[in-house]
């Protein structure tokens, strides 16, 4: 506004002394006009620039108000925080210093008491002595047994390549499968003379571990069975089971002592006795290689336990 009234009063003045003034002063106050235009121009884009400053200051001023109050929330709340610790660390101080008490009280047991702790102490270290002997038997004998395993595949393999024949490790035992088909004529506990192949293969393995005892566990499916040498499965199971131990014995020279006979009947099954698959998986003989009992007992005394 206060520009315009200039404008207007150097237009004024020109139309005044226009007709009194000289051409060339006429031009001098003219030029003087457009640079008075020129500069009212610029003063009004400096003018918008400014205004639009002025206008971002106001927005940033309250981003910075709100931040402030934000950070003045922040700060009360960990005042509040700091505030809570140090009742939790007065807690704590009351705490240590009643254990440091009880420690303190501690301290004045009683001569026997420590010899007891002493002996205590002494236990413990007898018990970890005595599981270590155990973990390592145990890695001792898993080596075995994988050994062994290897070996009886080994043997096996050199001209019995049969589905009638399994070698497994289960747990601590290595145990081998036979089917009933192979051992045995049909519906007896007679050794067929391809049996006798096998278990002469298997016989080479036992010499050759004589601190191995051996279990020979016969089964059945549960198809009743009653003749002139078995009343029932269980029956048939046993003498089957007493067949392989005597070809082993007799044929193969192994010690009697190590052998055991064993009869498992129907039961223990493999698979289910409804169809004439699943009953043939069921009649097997199961030839089990495990440590000596007496092993197993020498583990589990103290006593055998080496001193210092």
């Amino acid at each position: 506004m206060k520009y315009q009234i200039k404008n207007f009063f150097f237009l004024g003045l020109i139309l005044l002394v226009s007709s009194c003034v000289s051409k060339k002063e006429y031009m001098a106050l003219q030029t003087e006009l457009t640079v008075a235009n020129k500069d009212l121009g610029d003063c009004d884009q400096k003018l918008s620039v400014y205004l639009k400053k002025l206008d971002k200051c106001e927005t940033d001023k309250n981003g910075l108000s709100a931040d402030l109050k934000s950070a003045q929330n922040t700060l009360k709340l960990r005042e509040e925080q700091i505030q809570d610790f140090k009742e939790q660390i007065g807690d704590i101080r009351t705490q240590r210093d009643k254990q440091v008490e009880q420690v303190g009280d501690l301290t004045v047991l009683s001569q026997s008491a420590s010899e007891n702790i002493k002996e205590t102490l002494s236990q413990l270290e007898g018990k970890d002595k005595y599981i270590l002997l155990l973990q390592q038997a145990k890695t001792k004998a898993d080596s075995i047994n994988l050994a062994l395993a290897v070996n009886l595949k080994g043997v096996l393999n050199e001209g019995i390549a049969d589905r009638d024949v399994e070698v497994k490790v289960d747990k601590t035992v290595v145990f081998i499968n036979l089917s009933d088909k192979m051992l045995y004529s049909s519906g007896s506990s007679n050794i067929t003379p391809r049996a006798n192949e096998v278990l002469g293969k298997i016989a080479q393995i036992i010499k050759s571990r004589p601190d191995m005892e051996v279990m020979v566990e016969g089964y059945t499916d549960n198809i009743p069975i009653k003749d002139s040498c078995n009343k029932d499965n269980w029956d048939l199971s046993v003498r089957r089971a007493t067949s392989v131990v005597r070809v082993l014995q007799t044929n193969f020279g192994i010690d009697p002592n190590r052998l055991i006979a064993a009869g498992r009947g129907e039961f223990n099954t493999l698979a289910s006795n409804d169809d004439p698959a699943g009953r043939s998986i069921n009649r097997r003989t199961r030839i089990i290689i495990l440590p000596k009992l007496n092993q197993f007992y020498d583990l589990l005394n103290p006593d055998m336990v080496p001193k210092k």
